[in-house]
């Protein structure tokens, strides 16, 4: 049976706190792969500040030179809030060798409470939870907690750096930066 990583997220845009989750627990968990799934609409979040076919194409910039970093585009061509549970089961009917790992932050680790339908979704599928080494979290859910490299880098705060002009080196990868300036997303002047 195959071990497959999830990431879900906006990856608007996909930074490097992404890149390394998925690069710990690829590792930690000898994981096959992992796949990276972006959101059309979270049910827990703002509507993306860009176009899907633009952070599609960041994120697609951010994990092509991983070979066993995949993109698959089920939420996106479902439209629509995206949950998770109707996720993973499209996944297992898709895949119905594959053992899932659905990878999330401790900030979401805390707000499982609130899942839809996560009673059921605790049943098909194993949640790792990523924290930093001095973060305690407790979790009535069958979460495999994980200790990484501390990053406190997110979306909001590379977006916020970008709209004011300041430095995003080192906290994106600059296939992803160059995509950003290319299309003049986040307030960047396009180079077209």
């Amino acid at each position: 049976m195959k071990k497959i990583g999830i990431l879900g997220g906006t990856f608007d845009p996909p930074h490097i706190g992404h890149l390394v989750m998925a690069e710990e627990v690829y590792e930690r968990l000898s994981l096959d792969e992992v796949w990276f799934i972006p959101s059309a609409e979270p049910p827990h979040k703002e509507k993306a500040k860009v176009s899907a076919q633009d952070r599609l194409a960041m994120l697609t910039a951010a994990v092509g030179q991983v070979d066993y970093f995949k993109i698959k585009t089920i939420e996106l061509e479902r439209e629509g809030k995206s949950y998770t549970y109707d996720t993973i089961n499209t996944l297992q009917q898709s895949y119905p060798n594959a053992q899932f790992y659905f990878i999330i932050g401790a900030d979401m680790v805390e707000y499982l409470p609130n899942w839809y339908k996560i009673d059921q979704l605790v049943e098909k599928v194993q949640f790792v939870g990523v924290k930093r080494p001095d973060f305690d979290l407790e979790t009535p859910y069958p979460v495999i907690l994980l200790d990484t490299p501390g990053l406190d880098v997110s979306s909001t705060m590379v977006r916020e750096r970008l709209e004011t002009n300041r430095s995003v080196r080192y906290l994106i990868p600059q296939h992803v930066l160059a995509i950003i300036k290319e299309k003049g997303l986040y307030g960047q002047r396009s180079s077209s």
